[in-house]
């Protein structure tokens, strides 16, 4: 699809130099009957200047859209002009044009992104940069207090700031036989609770959908699009939502292990290898129970949790399991994870994850990564 839009954006271009040269007398155009003044034979060369400009950008820059909008109406004003000769170029405008809707629709999506997630890193914290010391952690359950001792964060600093990066695969519903293969950009914080969670997912051959997830101030969002532009999801702050979303926070603690002493978590013993958690947020409510192995790993992550936001809608069981543990910066995380609902007695595993990059940061300062 790259390809053939270089080939026509090219192409297209180049013809509007003939327009520039039949004005100047360097060449006869005679697809172009009527003559050419030399004011108009400069608008000619322009729109090839922008044409040639904007297919550079294409091949570089996420912003071509911007020359490449100019270079269109510019040529379809020319076309007009001489729309007896010209009119089929208006053909070729509009196949150009598809791409760059997209291409500012994704731009303004990004925007959008990128500056929720400033909001999100600059919100004021009361937490301490304190080091995490085994004192710290002697009222939690025993199997907590293994996990952390196994995840490395005794003796490190408080993580603030969490920035991870994900390659994934989903399944967007129970009967979907074939994966949907993308990659994932999230941002935590952890006083106050917060997230911010971006995927792209390929569909189909040339079909893109885009996702946020944010949890903020205890209420969460959700939106899907198509192309960045088709709107095919958009849920905010709806109790079962602000609920799940909650709980798909407690859940991720674990890629960043010192928020178990959050003051907005609680803890209680199950078992000797699982406890269970509850987390309070400006009224909003949410628990889970989570399952450590022997030498602490995390092993899986269970709630009863809203899939679905309507009216009637139940929660479900939802669990979180890990299959691979590694060191990532110091902290010893779980880095390959599926997540299943339990839908009519059966699971169904519809999203597979790999954590391809995590970085923490002790404060709230510093630049943000955006990668898409």
């Amino acid at each position: 699809m790259k390809i053939v839009l270089t080939i026509i954006i090219g192409i297209h271009g180049i013809i509007h130099l003939f327009g520039f040269l039949k004005a100047f007398g360097i060449t006869e155009f005679n697809e172009i009957s009527e003559p050419v003044s030399k004011p108009l034979g400069i608008l000619w060369l322009l729109a090839f200047v922008l044409f040639s400009f904007s297919l550079i950008l294409y091949l570089n820059h996420d912003n071509w859209w911007i020359i490449g909008s100019i270079a269109i109406v510019l040529s379809q004003f020319l076309i007009i002009l001489f729309w007896q000769d010209s009119k089929f170029g208006t053909i070729i405008n509009l196949v150009i044009l598809i791409p760059i809707i997209l291409a500012f629709a994704s731009a303004n999506f990004n925007q959008r992104i990128y500056s929720e997630t400033t909001k999100i890193l600059s919100n004021p914290t009361s937490l301490n940069a304190n080091i995490v010391t085994e004192q710290m952690i002697l009222h939690l359950p025993d199997p907590v207090q293994n996990w952390l001792k196994n995840s490395g964060i005794i003796g490190k600093e408080s993580i603030r700031t969490v920035y991870l990066e994900q390659d994934l695969q989903m399944m967007m519903k129970p009967e979907q036989k074939d994966w949907n293969f993308g990659n994932a950009i999230q941002y935590f914080t952890v006083d106050p609770p917060a997230f911010i969670w971006t995927v792209k997912l390929d569909i189909k051959p040339a079909i893109t959908i885009v996702g946020r997830d944010k949890f903020e101030n205890g209420k969460g969002e959700m939106v899907i699009k198509m192309f960045s532009l088709i709107p095919l999801v958009n849920e905010k702050n709806t109790e079962k939502l602000n609920q799940a979303t909650l709980q798909r926070y407690l859940a991720e603690i674990v890629w960043f292990p010192s928020a178990a002493l959050s003051s907005f978590i609680t803890w209680e013993s199950v078992d000797e290898n699982s406890a269970k958690a509850t987390m309070s947020i400006n009224g909003v409510k949410g628990s889970g129970i989570f399952y450590f192995e022997n030498n602490g790993n995390f092993k899986k992550f269970f709630a009863m949790r809203y899939k679905d936001v309507e009216e009637t809608s139940e929660p479900i069981e939802w669990t979180v399991t890990a299959s691979r543990t590694e060191v990532k910066n110091g902290i010893k995380i779980p880095v390959e994870l599926k997540a299943d609902w339990k839908i009519n007695t059966k699971n169904w595993t519809w999203l597979k994850i790999n954590i391809e990059q995590i970085k923490y940061k002790m404060n709230r300062v510093g630049k943000i990564e955006f990668t898409r």
